[in-house]
This record gives C-alpha cells, sequence and structure tokens, in this order.
C-alpha cells in the first residue's frame, strides 16, 4: 500500500511516520504533488501555527492539491483545523473543505488550563475510523483551539465544552487528537484509515 505522509512546515511528521512503520507500512514523506495525488491515501499531519503554515501552503501550491485529492486523506491535529473554513488563530482562512469555523478555548472556571493537554475519551463515535469501538476509548490531546460540533463532527470529546474530536466529509477524515501517539487505541484509527 502507498501511504504518502504531506511534508510541509510543521512538526509532527517524524511521530506518524513512526506509527505507521509499527503497522508495517512504510511512509513516504513528501511535498511532490504528483506522488500526494498518486498514493493510496495522504496523511496531512500538523503541530505548528495556523496563519505561517496556510501561508506555506498557499505558497507552494499544497493548498490547492490537497482539495484535489480523491484517495482517502486524514487530517492530524492542526492538519484537521486547517481543512476548516477559517480559525481564530491569526485570522486565517483555511482550505474550506469542512464548513465550520475553528475556535478558542476560553477557560471557564480557574482550573480549565489551555492548551487541553492529555488523555480524554471519545464518545458519539460514527465514521469508519472508529470501526470496533464499542466504548468510550482514550486518546491523546495538545491544542488550544477547537473545532465546534457541527454536520461532519465523526466523534466528540468534551473539555470546557462538547467539541469535535474527529470530522469526516467524503474521502476527508481528520482528528483533533494524535492517533499516533494514543496507544492501542491510536493503532487501531490508524489501521481502520489504512482498511478504508
Amino acid at each position: 500500500m502507498n501511504i504518502a505522509i504531506i511534508k510541509y512546515n510543521a512538526g509532527n511528521i517524524f511521530s506518524v511516520e513512526h506509527a505507521l512503520r509499527r503497522l508495517g507500512i512504510e511512509p513516504i514523506v513528501t511535498n511532490d504533488k504528483e506522488i500526494l495525488s498518486n498514493a493510496d491515501k495522504v496523511i496531512f499531519p500538523g503541530v505548528g501555527e495556523a496563519r505561517t503554515t496556510m501561508e506555506y501552503l498557499r505558497k507552494n501550491r499544497l493548498d490547492e492539491l490537497i482539495k484535489s485529492l480523491k484517495q482517502p486523506v486524514l487530517g492530524i491535529c492542526l492538519g484537521m483545523q486547517l481543512m476548516c473554513k477559517h480559525s481564530e488563530e491569526g485570522d486565517t482562512e483555511c482550505l474550506g473543505l469542512f464548513d465550520t469555523d475553528v475556535l478558542r478555548f476560553i477557560p471557564k472556571e480557574h482550573d480549565d488550563k489551555v492548551p487541553h493537554m492529555g488523555w480524554n475519551t471519545l464518545t458519539n463515535t460514527n465514521s469508519p475510523l472508529f470501526e470496533g469501538f464499542d466504548k468510550e476509548e482514550f486518546v491523546y490531546f495538545v491544542h488550544s483551539y477547537y473545532v465546534p460540533v457541527n454536520n461532519f463532527t465523526a466523534a466528540q470529546t468534551e473539555y470546557i465544552l462538547p467539541f469535535s474530536a474527529a470530522l469526516h466529509k467524503d474521502n476527508f477524515y481528520a482528528t483533533q487528537f494524535h492517533p499516533e501517539k494514543s496507544g492501542k487505541t491510536g493503532e487501531r484509527i490508524l489501521k481502520n484509515f489504512l482498511n478504508l
């Protein structure tokens, strides 16, 4: 199976690469448009800041490429947020694959810490990514911005308020959490993506 990871100015690419290797997959890390277009599956990872990352994607025409992909695509963390319409982080216009905005967490209680960091449960799962899940599973999050629950929500988590832990529309899948850092549960999610 030919799996490509989009190479761009964001962190976290190597942990995704290692997670796939643990599953017996040797991914290609590339920004070559032809290789990405012809891959069986594409992963759009990301740890970074929305505005500078979108500027980089536009400058290198990766924004148009991502939108044109027809095979299954998995956005992770910042990757998921950039697949939305607009982010409050840097007042950034994003890719618009999901018609929803990305908002900053506003603490309500004294002990509400931002970023939301650590393990939390997935609820209301409804996507092939969560095939075989029969109970609430724990996954690992690190983020200061969130996507509200919307028509594309494929899983929910609650921190300060309920938000989208995952999104799904057509061939585009996305997780706010890091499957590559979420132990056996994350491995199952990656396997489900590879099996799509």
